[in-house]
C-alpha cells in the first residue's frame, strides 16, 4: 500500500497520472486511441499504441500510449492511416444504360442531389478528399459548398466545374437531334486561343478551383473521332497561361501521344488517363514534374462493359474502349518503372462511386508496391491538389481525417476496400 501511495505522489508530482493528463488536455479534445498508425505514409512508418489528440477537427498532437478521457475513440486494434485521396471522379453521375436519357432528362438540382447521395457514399468507402473533374457547374459547385458548410455529408470537394473542350470535342455533346444539341452543348467548349482563354477565366469566375482540359479524343463521347489530339497547340498554350495567371492548376484528360505530348509542352500540371505515352512523355513529365493520374479502374470497367453480351455503350464508344481501356495498365507499368509522379485517381462515375479503393489493386498490379500505392492516395494526391498543408497525412496543424482497418494494407492493400471507421474533419462517418 505504501508503494502505491509513493508512486501516485510521484505521479502526480511529476504530472503524469490521469488527473495531471486530464488538466492538461484541451477542452473539446477527442483521443483516438491507436494501435498500429502510419501518420506520414511518406516516411511509410508504422508507429504502435499511439493517441491522436483531435481539437476543432485538427491534430494538434500524437501522444505515446494509450491515453485520454471523455472523448475517446477506441481503435486499439485498427491499423490507422490518413483520410484517402481520389484526384478523378464525377460525382453527380455514374454510368449505366440510362446514361444518355441523363443528360437530356435531368436538371442541374437532380444531379446536386444525385451527387449528395454518391459523395457520401464516397466518404464512408473512405475518401475523404476528391478531385471532381467535370460536372455541370451549378450541380458541382453547390455540392461542394454545402458540404463545406456541414449541410450534407461527403469528402471535401475540389470541383472543376465544366470542362474546357473544343467545339464537338469529348466533353462537348453529341449523339443527338441538332435542336437539342444547341440546347445541351458545353457552355465551356470553345475554338481558338482566345475563346479557350475566355472559357478558363469564366470558369475560374464561376468558381473553379482547378482546371480540367480534354487535350484529346475520349472513351466514352459518343462520336466517332478517335483518342487523338483535338485541342490545338496555341489554344492549349493559352489555356495554361490564363488558368496559371489565375492561380488554378490544368489537368489534362489525354489518351493519345500526340495530345499528351502537346499538353505536356503546353505546361499542363497533371495528365489524366495518359493510356498511349512514349518514352518521350515521360522526358516531359519529368521536365515539368507532371503527375500522372492512371484511372485504371476506367479502363478496366470500359473494356469488361464493351465485351460484355450486356453491352450498353454505343458503337462508337465500344471501339474506343476496346482500343484503350486494355492499355491502361500496362502504360501505368511503364509510367512507374520510368519513375513518373503518380497520384490516386479512378475516374469513379465511370466506374460505381463507392469502388475507389478497388484502384489500389490495379496500382499494384502496375508494379507499385502497396505502399507506393497508398503514398499515390495520400501524400502524393495531396502534393498534385497542392493541399499538401491539410490532408495526406496526420500531424500537428492538419485536418483530422483518417481510415482504419483491421488487417495490414502494407501487407495486402485490398484490405483498403473494407474501410471500418473514417473520420473527417474531427467528425465520425462511419463506426
Amino acid at each position: 500500500m505504501k508503494r502505491l501511495i509513493v508512486a501516485a505522489s510521484l505521479a502526480a508530482l511529476l504530472g503524469t497520472g490521469p488527473a495531471a493528463f486530464a488538466q492538461t488536455a484541451p477542452a473539446g479534445a477527442k483521443f483516438i486511441q491507436v494501435g498500429r498508425l502510419m501518420a506520414d505514409p511518406a516516411t511509410g512508418k508504422v508507429e504502435t499504441n499511439k493517441t491522436l489528440v483531435v481539437v476543432d477537427g485538427k491534430v494538434v498532437e500524437i501522444r505515446d500510449g494509450f491515453v485520454g478521457e471523455g472523448q475517446v475513440v477506441d481503435l486499439r486494434d485498427s491499423f490507422v492511416l490518413p483520410g484517402l485521396i481520389d484526384s478523378h471522379v464525377h460525382l453527380t453521375s455514374q454510368q449505366g444504360a440510362n446514361a444518355r436519357l441523363d443528360e437530356v432528362t435531368q436538371s442541374s438540382a437532380d444531379q446536386a442531389i444525385i451527387g449528395a447521395a454518391y459523395a457520401a457514399k464516397t466518404l464512408r468507402a473512405g475518401f475523404t478528399t476528391v478531385a471532381d473533374l467535370g460536372a455541370e457547374n451549378d450541380a458541382i459547385f453547390a455540392l461542394r459548398d454545402g458540404i463545406r458548410a456541414g449541410k450534407v455529408p461527403g469528402p471535401r470537394i475540389l470541383a472543376a466545374g465544366s470542362a474546357i473542350t473544343p467545339d464537338g470535342g469529348h466533353a462537348d455533346a453529341h449523339g443527338f437531334r441538332e435542336d437539342i444539341l444547341h440546347v445541351i452543348s458545353s457552355p465551356t467548349a470553345c475554338s481558338g486561343a482566345d475563346e479557350c482563354r475566355k472559357a478558363v477565366r469564366m470558369q475560374v469566375k464561376y468558381g473553379a478551383d482547378l482546371i480540367k482540359i480534354t487535350a484529346t479524343g475520349g472513351v466514352l463521347s459518343n462520336t466517332k473521332a478517335g483518342l487523338g489530339q483535338q485541342l490545338a497547340d496555341d489554344e492549349l498554350v493559352a489555356i495554361v497561361e490564363a488558368a496559371h495567371s489565375l492561380g488554378r492548376r490544368v489537368t489534362a484528360h489525354a489518351h493519345g501521344v500526340d495530345g499528351i505530348n502537346a499538353a505536356l509542352a503546353a505546361g499542363v500540371d497533371s495528365i489524366e488517363h495518359g493510356t498511349f505515352a512514349d518514352a518521350e512523355s515521360f522526358k516531359l513529365y519529368k521536365k515539368n514534374g507532371a503527375y500522372l493520374i492512371p484511372t485504371l479502374m476506367a479502363g478496366d470497367f470500359v473494356t469488361r462493359v464493351a465485351n460484355s453480351p450486356n453491352n450498353f455503350f454505343s458503337p462508337a464508344q465500344t471501339a474506343k474502349a476496346r482500343e484503350a481501356g486494355p492499355k491502361m495498365l500496362d502504360m501505368a507499368r511503364r509510367a512507374h518503372d520510368a519513375g513518373i509522379k503518380i497520384a490516386f485517381g479512378t475516374d469513379s462515375g465511370v466506374s460505381a462511386h463507392g469502388d475507389n479503393a478497388q484502384e489500389f489493386a490495379l496500382l499494384v498490379k502496375a508494379g507499385l508496391s502497396p505502399l507506393e500505392a497508398i503514398q499515390a492516395a495520400t501524400v502524393r494526391a495531396a502534393d498534385h491538389l497542392q493541399i499538401s498543408d491539410e490532408v495526406g497525412a496526420l500531424k500537428p496543424g492538419m485536418a483530422a481525417d483518417l481510415v482504419a482497418v483491421k488487417g495490414d494494407p502494407l501487407a495486402d492493400v485490398t484490405v483498403l476496400e473494407h474501410v471500418a471507421f473514417v473520420m473527417k474533419g474531427g467528425e465520425i462517418y462511419k463506426n
